[in-house]
């Protein structure tokens, strides 16, 4: 169960897509309409690697909302609890991607009407993990009631994840947020987000302070692959270097692994190579979900990931 964040990501790709203003046009590689929001890329993600995966999210009565359902949908994505607002558009974000990097305009549109009361309990109860996406873009609505649902799931035998992502307001953390680590089992930051959560100089410092909430902390790092934290335990885990095309959702994709290794039972460093492989490999196509890979191509990149303790 995922959920989180659901708009359509307009990419737009080259090598200098800056915009230049003063009604100045500028001609970039391409544009195009893809599968956006952290928690709909994480579903599909999963669902690529065999996850029977349902997606709790708010989108408008609008062709954006039309398109986000049908396109999860084809994936395999159960968008039966996906509430549709009448009285909002879909959110929407316009993607600026230079290969490794990328700049990220939003509008939230429907995306923050998200509550808890949106979170059907009878879904809580079947799913096996649950995981949030986007904290920070839902904190308003669903942040009262998060702990709630955490605590629910996990009192159900579920097991549970959090990636807060960017924070826009730049607040980062509050006792609200603390109390929802407290009931992650693991907390999936990248290397910015860690640092700004935490307040610490370094990732070490970082992890470790996050860590003291009482989750397991994976830190992203991008081609340097991720870093574990399990209490007193630590390690680096990485896969060989891939050559993207976009890294566009490559961290959600990599929360779909590291999720589908935990479900399998593997430890964490090794749900991590998995988290890796799946993130890595989804940087060879525009786009978020396009180059997502099945559990068999996944699984023979992470079995040639590198482990540091």
């Amino acid at each position: 169960m995922v959920i989180g964040d659901c708009n359509p990501d307009v990419l737009v790709l080259g090598d200098d897509v800056t915009p230049a203003f003063g009604q100045q046009e500028k001609l970039v590689d391409a544009v195009s309409l893809e599968i956006g929001g952290s928690a709909a890329i994480t579903a599909v993600a999963a669902a690529r690697l065999g996850l029977k995966v349902a997606l709790v999210a708010a989108v408008g009565p609008d062709p954006a909302g039309t398109f986000m359902l049908d396109q999860l949908a084809r994936e395999g994505v159960d968008v039966s609890f996906v509430a549709v607002r009448d009285d909002a558009p879909t959110g929407m974000t316009v993607a600026l991607s230079r290969g490794g990097d990328r700049a990220i305009l939003t509008a939230l549109g429907a995306i923050a009407s998200l509550t808890a009361a949106d979170i059907s309990s009878s879904l809580l109860a079947r799913a096996r993990h649950v995981h949030v996406s986007s904290y920070f873009l839902l904190a308003d609505s669903l942040g009262p009631g998060l702990v709630a649902v955490l605590a629910s799931a996990r009192a159900a035998g579920a097991t549970t994840s959090l990636d807060t992502n960017w924070d826009p307001s730049e607040r980062w953390r509050d006792e609200r947020l603390s109390a929802a680590i407290a009931q992650a089992n693991v907390l999936l930051p990248n290397e910015a987000e860690a640092l700004a959560l935490s307040g610490a100089a370094s990732v070490d410092a970082a992890a470790t302070a996050l860590a003291a909430d009482g989750a397991k902390v994976v830190v992203k790092l991008g081609a340097r692959g991720v870093l574990c934290v399990d209490g007193p335990a630590r390690a680096s885990v990485s896969v060989p270097p891939v050559t993207p095309v976009d890294a566009t959702g490559a961290g959600d994709c990599f929360n779909a692994g590291l999720i589908a290794g935990l479900l399998q039972g593997l430890p964490l460093t090794g749900a991590a190579a998995l988290g890796c492989a799946t993130g890595a490999l989804s940087t060879g196509a525009p786009g978020g979900t396009a180059s997502a890979p099945d559990m068999a191509t996944a699984t023979d990149l992470a079995k040639l990931a590198s482990v540091s303790r």
